[in-house]
């Protein structure tokens, strides 16, 4: 589901920080220019200094129209992945969203998921591939979220791609995980999600589902406001049976206190489409929330508001893997 920063206030948010295992000084940083035409979108090439050709990510924002950094609140999910991994020798691309750049995206009448995603990962691959730091045969895909829902797609549409690394991608339909964590939230927020908030979701649910949902449905009768075509789309995706159909090597992540994924919910759908794909990895972080931050007690999306840092054991086990990968 659409991951939001968190809202109520009206303070700038705190300059963000690199976290530890981001050595600056040991690479630089470029903008690149992903896509083509009008809407096009930038973004920003990070490459380890002195090294030989390694491994190329490209990274994908979760659900909402987020910049190249997956910015929410002082927190910078993205950029941390970004400057850790390429810290430890990937080049890494990140890119901000067409609904980011390009309004008219986000409020497009026939918006998918697909056409959000797609396209622009596609472009960034084949930037990263034609870099010199860049191992041809050695670009993954990275996705956050919805970023992770879609990174199957993104190599099934990339035959380049070596792999795939998905972080807390959500495997449930995503308008019963939406029902899902609005009812959690007005059990854990009482005061700030009513019942009638829960009773709207659940009536947007169940309008997806049924029969009488058609591209002519009014966007603002659906889940997040996003238009019937996205529905559509998204009833007949799933994500899990794309990546057990990929001969490629897949790192699933997902941390034990997210609400919004979770591994009742999700993880447990990817254990069971992966039971026999000889190439997956599966991890689950127990300390971590949806953005990979450890703390303790039940998450809320009050958390998100402090500043923090992915977790290190996270990024080093993603550059770990990256570096055992071959395609």
């Amino acid at each position: 589901m659409p991951d939001t920063p968190q809202e109520g206030s009206t303070a700038p948010a705190p300059a963000w920080e690199p976290p530890p295992y981001a050595d600056a000084g040991r690479f630089s940083e470029h903008e690149v220019t992903v896509g083509t035409g009008r809407f096009a979108v930038p973004g920003t090439v990070s490459v380890p200094r002195g090294r030989t050709p390694g491994p190329g990510v490209v990274l994908l924002a979760g659900g909402g129209p987020f910049d190249r950094d997956e910015t929410s609140g002082p927190n910078k999910l993205l950029k941390d992945l970004a400057w850790g991994l390429a810290a430890r020798g990937a080049t890494v691309l990140r890119f901000d969203k067409a609904t980011y750049v390009h309004p008219e995206v986000a409020t497009a009448p026939d918006l998918t998921m697909t056409q959000e995603y797609v396209p622009y990962a596609v472009d960034a691959i084949d930037l990263l591939r034609r870099r010199p730091s860049v191992d041809s045969g050695r670009v993954f895909v990275l996705g956050h979220s919805m970023g992770g829902k879609i990174a199957p797609a993104v190599a099934a549409a990339a035959p380049a791609v070596a792999g795939v690394v998905i972080m807390a991608g959500d495997a449930q339909p995503m308008h019963h995980a939406a029902v899902r964590v609005i009812s959690h939230l007005a059990t854990v927020m009482p005061d700030q999600v009513p019942a009638t908030v829960v009773d709207g979701f659940r009536r947007q649910a169940d309008l997806v589902d049924g029969s009488e949902l058609t591209l002519t449905t009014p966007a603002s009768d659906l889940p997040f406001g996003l238009p019937a075509s996205y529905w559509l789309e998204l009833r007949d995706y799933d994500p899990v049976a794309i990546a057990a159909g990929l001969a490629k090597p897949l790192l699933i992540l997902q941390g034990g206190r997210d609400y919004q994924v979770t591994v009742a919910d999700d993880l447990a759908r990817w254990r069971a489409g992966l039971t026999n794909h000889a190439k997956a990895d599966i991890r689950v972080y127990g300390a971590d929330n949806h953005l990979f931050f450890p703390g303790t007690g039940p998450s809320t999306p009050a958390e998100y508001g402090a500043p923090q840092h992915v977790d290190p054991v996270v990024v080093a086990d993603i550059a770990d893997w990256l570096s055992r990968c071959t395609k």
